[in-house]
């Protein structure tokens, strides 16, 4: 299942969200969305988990909850 993060300080690596989501499973994928000019965070990117159901419940537990100073929001990617 693929998960939109949104709302990302702008200082959260890759290895911050993805330790965040593997305390509720496998991640297979973690990908930041950085400005080509920049090199910075867009404040958004994808997680991948295998496991729907696990992937759910990360999705449910987390958004709105506060990381590095901003309330990410998550949702099924479409």
């Amino acid at each position: 299942m693929k998960l939109l993060v949104r709302n990302l300080a702008r200082t959260t690596t890759e290895q911050e969200l993805q330790a965040i989501f593997e305390k509720f499973g496998d991640v297979t994928s973690c990908d930041l969305v950085l400005d080509q000019a920049t090199g910075e965070s867009k404040g958004f990117g994808f997680v991948e988990m295998p496991q729907y159901d696990k992937a759910k419940k990360a999705m449910l537990t987390l958004n709105g909850k506060p990381v590095n100073g901003s309330l990410i929001r998550v949702k099924l990617a479409e």
